[in-house]
């Protein structure tokens, strides 16, 4: 990962701003500049994946133009070779095409680019910046306006504290120009469904997965999984290892008496012939790191905490004992293919918007998840089933073949890599479990137990009653809201709510987010 900043105007505290800026530096720990573009500033700290040499560092400059970019583009070897007949490259940065693209292309770039990314970019000609995000919004970007209105674009909220009053994330799939967000991909939105046969949408779901995670091979830098032993990130790692000449380095996390993935994920590492490594964490490293979480992600999501305090630790532990700076991960699968509680879909066409709905929420809960907890560790998230042509083929799918009517969840998706022998068939065939619980039962346990001490029945009632969006509903999402709001006060529409199950659907209307709740969660934690 890098962090970007871009101050779109005169910067009204210079030493507020590189404070902010530098809050982020851990996310590019290689290097970091700031370029003043003549109206206003651009800000880079770097983490060297494509291009290690000095020559890939940020911000770019073409002729009095300038671009900062936290992306990884695919393919980009081609369109450089095109630009190159007229533009010369001085670096082997994927990131480098962008201000000739600009060039030639104007603002239409954007949806030119197979990318995981956010971007600002500085027109000297017409004296306005524009900034963009890939249409997953797997790569973060925020923005606000200062209190002369100037927008300021950054990596992560904790840039903005103290610079705009108002923090909001940036649009996934929109570009910013003359003061508009324009969307130039709905990533979310089918406008013709697709009608393939199973056997065929099947075989189009596992060539496209491939493709998606063998472009995800390609860095300089060492690259390594997390392996969880559940069906998303045990198929990422089942391909990628068929396309690595050695074992490639997978990680797991779990508590220590209760792990339920890591005796899963060992079971895959031992079956595709991983170079696995297995992490221990406690209930005194769950609590006493919670603190850091919440600041770090910037929710107060329960879900996303939950889930977070495994992957943190795992990622901090790779971080500090490993040279390696990518990581591939299985996000997104279940926006795609399902979650338990969507088997309680009342129709195709419910699973179909609900499924909408999560896609386009995703940079506020699982993506924010993996890209916070991964950077902050000076690593890089790549994830796989956010590919775009993967995406955008399953979702234009019939939804009656998403619809559990098969008695197993992800149907498609475990069917489309049954032949082959990627996994053993108990893996592959395995009950979904939550992953906030699967690395261990107690682990959630643990969280609420502290909770419940935080405050009296009397306290919760009073404590909550403050707040007015997304108020919070147990004493562990007030806990969760008040370790928020001490880092970034009364700035919670940052996210649009809690993580829910659809509570309108029989069956969903629960009153916490794990799925261990739900009626059909069944053997999944076993």
């Amino acid at each position: 990962m890098c962090s970007i900043i871009g101050y779109c105007g005169k910067i009204a505290d210079i030493k507020q701003f590189l404070t902010g800026f530098d809050r982020t530096a851990s996310r590019g720990p290689d290097d970091s500049r700031i370029v003043d573009t003549g109206n206003g500033v651009l800000g880079f700290h770097r983490l060297a994946i494509m291009g290690l040499t000095p020559s890939g560092m940020q911000p770019f400059e073409l002729n009095g133009n300038y671009v900062v970019c936290n992306g990884e583009i695919y393919g980009f070897e081609k369109l450089r070779e095109a630009l190159s007949e007229k533009y010369s490259f001085a670096s082997d940065s994927d990131c480098e095409i962008l201000l000739p693209m600009y060039k030639e292309y104007g603002t239409d770039m954007f949806k030119m680019l197979d990318a995981e990314f956010a971007c600002i970019l500085y027109d000297s000609e017409t004296e306005e910046y524009i900034a963009a995000r890939d249409p997953i919004g797997i790569r973060p970007l925020y923005y606000g306006y200062d209190k002369a209105g100037i927008i300021v674009f950054a990596s992560e909220p904790k840039n903005l504290v103290g610079l705009v009053e108002k923090i909001m994330p940036f649009p996934p799939g929109h570009y910013y120009k003359g003061g508009k967000f324009i969307c130039y991909r709905d990533i979310a939105r089918v406008d013709t469904v697709c009608h393939d046969d199973i056997e065929t949408v099947c075989k189009k779901i596992h060539d496209k997965l491939v493709s998606g995670v063998e472009k995800r091979l390609v860095s300089d830098a060492k690259v390594g999984f997390l392996l969880s032993g559940g069906l998303d990130s045990s198929l990422v790692c089942a391909i990628a290892q068929r396309k690595s000449k050695t074992p490639i380095k997978t990680f797991a996390i779990g508590m220590s008496e209760d792990a339920i993935d890591l005796k899963y994920a060992k079971q895959v590492a031992d079956y595709i012939g991983s170079d696995h490594t297995e992490v221990y964490m406690t209930p005194n490293e769950v609590i006493s790191s919670l603190e850091s979480v919440v600041h770090l992600l910037g929710t107060f999501d329960i879900t996303t905490i939950r889930a977070s305090m495994g992957m943190y630790l795992v990622c901090k532990f790779i971080h500090e004992h490993t040279d390696i700076r990518v990581l591939l991960t299985g996000e997104i699968s279940d926006e795609l293919f399902g979650y338990k509680y969507t088997d309680f879909a009342p129709s195709a066409a419910e699973f179909q918007k609900e499924s909408e709905k999560r896609i386009r929420e995703l940079h506020m809960y699982d993506v924010l998840r993996a890209d916070r907890c991964i950077s902050v560790n000076s690593l890089e998230a790549r994830v796989p089933f956010g590919d775009l042509e993967f995406a955008k083929y399953v979702m234009a799918v019939d939804p009656e073949l998403k619809l559990n009517k098969y008695g197993k969840g992800k149907y498609l998706l475990r069917h489309a890599f049954e032949d082959g022998e990627y996994l053993p068939s108990e893996i592959l065939w395995r009950e979904k479990a939550a992953f906030s619980d699967a690395v261990g039962h107690s682990m959630v346990d643990y969280l609420k137990e502290y909770a419940e001490k935080q405050y009296t029945d009397e306290e919760f009632e009073e404590k909550r009653a403050k707040y007015t969006h997304s108020k919070p509903f147990t004493k562990e999402s007030l806990l969760y809201r008040e370790i928020f709001e001490r880092y970034y006060p009364e700035q919670s529409e940052m996210i649009a709510d809690f993580w829910m199950p659809n509570k309108s659907w029989k069956g969903c209307d629960v009153n916490d987010p794990s799925a261990r709740v739900l009626a059909n969660y069944g053997d999944s934690g076993k």
